[in-house]
């Protein structure tokens, strides 16, 4: 099944704001640094949240993650659109739609965390995170997507 769900953008606080959604929302939260998935050479980076995934009880997903020093951030404008599933030939069609006009800044390719990723914004400005992996539930990478 592909799941379509907010992802929210945060500037060195993804952590705090995760743990304040889920005294919102309830949940099971989990989350990854940057250095765990080597996502960064800068050593002040290391702690930041490369993937956090807020699940509730009610089937809610809230994903989000630190942006990067090297990426602009813009408060307002720090929410993508997050496609996952496990049907990679459904992902990429929606992918190669959703970029048909836009930009890619992410190709769907192999990701550190093991699922294929890409990332696109489309010829409205929204930006999409496509992530090919197991079924929700089922192990898998728990990557950005």
């Amino acid at each position: 099944m592909t799941t379509l769900n907010p992802y929210l953008g945060f500037r060195d606080n993804a952590k705090d704001a995760m743990g304040f959604y889920q005294t919102v929302f309830g949940g099971d939260l989990t989350m990854s640094t940057f250095e765990e998935y080597h996502a960064s050479e800068d050593p002040a980076e290391q702690d930041k949240i490369m993937h956090a995934q807020l699940v509730t009880a009610k089937g809610m997903v809230l994903m989000g993650a630190d942006t990067p020093n090297s990426m602009d951030y813009s408060p307002g404008n720090n929410i993508s659109v997050s496609l996952n599933g496990p049907d990679e030939a459904e992902l990429r069609g929606y992918f190669d739609k959703l970029a048909e006009g836009g930009a890619v800044s992410v190709p769907m390719e192999k990701s550190p965390w093991g699922d294929i990723f890409g990332m696109c914004k489309d010829k409205f400005g929204i930006d999409w995170l496509v992530n090919v992996g197991a079924e929700p539930g089922e192990a898998a990478g728990s990557g950005p997507a």
